[in-house]
């Protein structure tokens, strides 16, 4: 007969009806993993954790392991498609956003670089509703200090209408100089939306800062969640990472600054190195269009409410940049989005790569592009943080350097204060801005924002920004990276072990 006591843990092999519950569960994790579609190691880890760990393995991988993300996110996606409809219902003559068609239409444009070119055709086929648009000027900010002080203006000079939207505002004297400052002009009669992420918010929501500005007049706050216990939903990833500012349809702020007290300098500790953005010409209507399709799924406001001509109103050409919008979250229409276009970017790069960010834990595509494009020639350089805000991220970060140093992959890791920015330049011709790191939460889990700008002159000035961040890294030398202690070689792995599943 055969013996469970070889197999098994002592405890289970001494209670058989224990022992045929672990076999059963085991089974059947078992079962559930190779029917799905997974990645081969995280459906190993599964399988193994279910049978090294009796009743705790199962049950993590209920709690975890199962990817509810598609079914999770068809209510966004189905709002999405009704609001498209509703939209596109709203552009024929003399209707509301019959003038924003009309804009679409005629600033559509192309890239004269053959290169740029190259990486848009194959991007274009992908983005259908987020048109290329010229006539666009965009101005790096570097930290809330700069950020700041121009957002504040802005907000304090709308006449019309402010949309904003932040993945963490705290309740620190960053979060109310903002709240206070939305609050005195909805006073003023400006229509005022704010949408934070319940999540990342989790602080000011505790002590109860967004009740305190509840009830005003044309000031709305609506947290962003699609966890929801009375419906049984228990989704906490499903995130709201982007951060706009849109006012009165003209202008707009986005990137990778949290509204709190941490991106200014203060007591003097300097800032955490971040990216953000002032935006204005066409591009700002389809930032303006991402914000109002979330507000829709998160309040239920009526499209025909939001798409108007306040919202929308016309706008004429500000600069000569072109710029395409990229909405992306893991709804069934956009959840390839960011992927393919780093991926494209990447494989289509002659020759050069510059790359920041926070969290480098990308998808295999993405690490194969560059070490492809590395081995072909390319000057590939990253950029993360020497010491992460998230310990577990930066171990993991650090264990996909080895290859990547190999295939030739220059990798730098910039001394504090913390880099929070995201940003890449392609061929000095291309650049990624916006709110996604290029870590599996970003690119497949979160809502994000980005645009992709296509101007050598805007290329040069992001590089120079860059730059001064690369100038304050340590290179990362295979040679002496080969060497480092065997603990950290240990932790690295075990945090890379866990990234399928966390």
């Amino acid at each position: 007969m055969f013996n469970f006591s070889h197999l098994l843990p002592r405890m289970l092999a001494e209670n058989l009806p224990a022992a045929l519950l672990h076999v059963a569960t085991f089974l059947l994790v078992s079962y559930h993993c190779l029917m799905q579609k997974k990645e081969a190691s995280a459906s190993l880890l599964w399988i193994f954790s279910a049978w090294v760990f009796p009743g705790v393995g199962p049950l993590l991988y209920i709690s975890f392991g199962i990817d509810r993300v598609p079914k999770k996110s068809g209510r966004k996606t189905r709002a999405n498609r009704q609001f498209l409809a509703a939209r596109r219902a709203l552009e024929t003559p003399d209707l509301p956003l019959a003038h924003w068609r009309s804009v679409h239409d005629s600033l559509r444009a192309s890239p004269t670089s053959p290169a740029a070119g190259e990486i848009d055709s194959s991007v274009s086929a992908l983005l259908r509703e987020s048109p290329l648009l010229a006539g666009n000027s965009i101005d790096p900010l570097e930290t809330g200090d700069e950020a700041f002080p121009s957002m504040l203006d802005a907000i304090q000079n709308a006449r019309d209408h402010i949309h904003i939207q932040s993945f963490i505002i705290n309740d620190d004297p960053v979060g109310r100089k903002f709240l206070d400052a939305l609050r005195d002009r909805a006073r003023a009669g400006v229509r005022v939306r704010l949408l934070y992420d319940r999540f990342g918010s989790t602080h000011a929501s505790l002590r109860g800062m967004f009740r305190r500005y509840e009830g005003e007049p044309n000031l709305t706050l609506a947290g962003w969640t699609q966890a929801n216990l009375l419906k049984r939903q228990f989704q906490i990833n499903l995130r709201n990472h982007r951060k706009l500012l849109i006012v009165d349809g003209a202008a707009a702020f986005m990137g990778g600054i949290n509204l709190q007290l941490d991106h200014t300098t203060h007591g003097g500790i300097p800032p955490i190195r971040d990216y953000h953005f002032a935006i204005r010409g066409p591009v700002v209507q389809e930032l303006q269009y991402v914000f109002l399709r979330d507000w829709n799924f998160i309040t239920d406001e009526e499209p025909k409410n939001l798409l108007n001509r306040r919202h929308f109103p016309e706008i004429e050409p500000r600069g000569s940049l072109l710029v395409r919008a990229i909405p992306s979250g893991p709804t069934e229409d956009e959840r390839d989005f960011l992927p393919q276009v780093f991926f494209l970017c990447m494989t289509l790069a002659r020759r050069r790569i510059s790359l920041v960010t926070p969290y480098f834990i990308p998808t295999p595509d993405i690490l194969r592009a560059l070490q492809s494009a590395a081995l072909r020639g390319v000057d590939v350089r990253i950029l993360t943080p020497g010491r992460n805000n998230h310990v577990y991220a930066g171990l993991a970060a650090r264990s996909r350097y080895e290859p990547l140093l190999q295939a030739g992959v220059r990798i730098f890791e910039r001394a504090p204060p913390f880099i929070h920015a995201k940003a890449m330049v392609i061929d000095n011709e291309v650049s990624v801005i916006g709110t996604a790191n290029l870590d599996v939460r970003s690119l497949l889990l979160n809502y994000e924002s980005d645009l992709l700008v296509y101007s050598a002159e805007f290329a040069r000035a992001m590089t120079g920004v860059m730059d001064k961040d690369f100038q304050a890294g340590r290179e990362i030398i295979l040679s002496e990276w080969q060497r480092r202690p065997p603990r950290q070689r240990f932790l690295e792995n075990f945090c890379n072990l866990l990234t399928p599943i966390v």
